[in-house]
């Protein structure tokens, strides 16, 4: 029966989820037991593509992420795939009427990162960002607002602030890795290998602003969402308040990271303020 295959593909979402990243996973256990596994089912879908042009360095990047692509578009044409992953995913694709033109910017913007290094203008830096974060954000909220098209076009903006801040968290973060791992730089117009304190608040400025237009759509969630995400937003503040303090020295030579015992308390934090009603 398909619904035992069906059954072990969702579980090798939640395993990948909860494998490569704890704070997430953290995250998506807040939200409703009924959209938990639809959004496992996404993050899946887009840490393996991720990971193919990141981290396959012994392997032709390319011919896999083909590959990939491939499978990707017959799962969603045949509504089943061999691979459990694009199986999940499809499955959600389906299930929320997720546009195939989401999909496709993903893609285009992961291809990028298998010859792209680096970003001059800031149009090629904003299609990276939309195509790589903000319809990723798109992709979840198709799950939560589950087909009320009024609210998704409401609340769509702020998905994708949202979604932008978290990546531009994430380039800030791995400024190291990107840099001498993968000889990436994202940032246009910020010599990296001399970054100084007013670049790097320059940077913040422009993530702190997709915070709060991101945390304008967080209010307006269905409740089925808005903790989970709300957890999400908190523990991203929090990391780029760090970075926030950090030398911008320090910053390019190390990787910033929030403790176990830091998370627990933003948790906490979080349950308190979401059960007094205060987001």
């Amino acid at each position: 029966m398909k619904s035992i295959f069906d059954t072990v593909s969702f579980q090798c979402s939640r395993y990948v989820t909860k494998s490569y990243s704890t704070s997430f996973s953290a995250a998506v256990k807040m939200l409703s037991p009924k959209i938990r596994q639809d959004i496992y089912n996404i993050y899946g879908f887009v840490r393996f593509a991720d990971e193919i042009v990141d981290s396959f360095h012994d392997y032709n990047k390319e011919e896999l992420f083909d590959l990939f692509e491939k499978d990707l578009a017959s799962a969603v044409r045949n509504k089943i795939s061999l691979n459990p992953i694009l199986n999940s995913f499809q499955h959600t694709v389906h299930k929320y009427q997720i546009p195939n033109t989401m999909i496709a910017a993903f893609m285009k913007s992961m291809k990028l990162d298998l010859h792209k290094t680096t970003y001059q203008s800031l149009e090629e830096y904003n299609d990276y960002i939309y195509g790589s974060a903000d319809v990723v954000g798109l992709m979840c909220l198709k799950v939560f607002v589950d087909g009320d098209q009024k609210m998704f076009d409401s609340l769509k903006d702020g998905a994708m602030r949202l979604g932008s801040a978290f990546q531009k968290v994430n380039f800030l973060r791995d400024l190291k890795a990107d840099y001498e791992g993968l000889n990436r730089t994202y940032f246009p117009n910020t010599d990296l290998s001399r970054l100084d304190e007013a670049s790097k608040n320059e940077i913040i400025r422009e993530i702190e602003a997709d915070f709060e237009a991101g945390f304008q759509g967080i209010v307006n969630l269905p409740l089925e969402a808005k903790f989970g995400v709300y957890t999400a937003y908190i523990y991203y503040k929090k990391l780029l308040s760090k970075l926030k303090k950090t030398p911008s020295l320090e910053i390019k030579n190390t990787r910033i990271r929030v403790p176990d015992y830091q998370k627990f308390g933003l948790l906490a934090r979080c349950y308190v303020s979401y059960r007094l009603n205060l987001i």
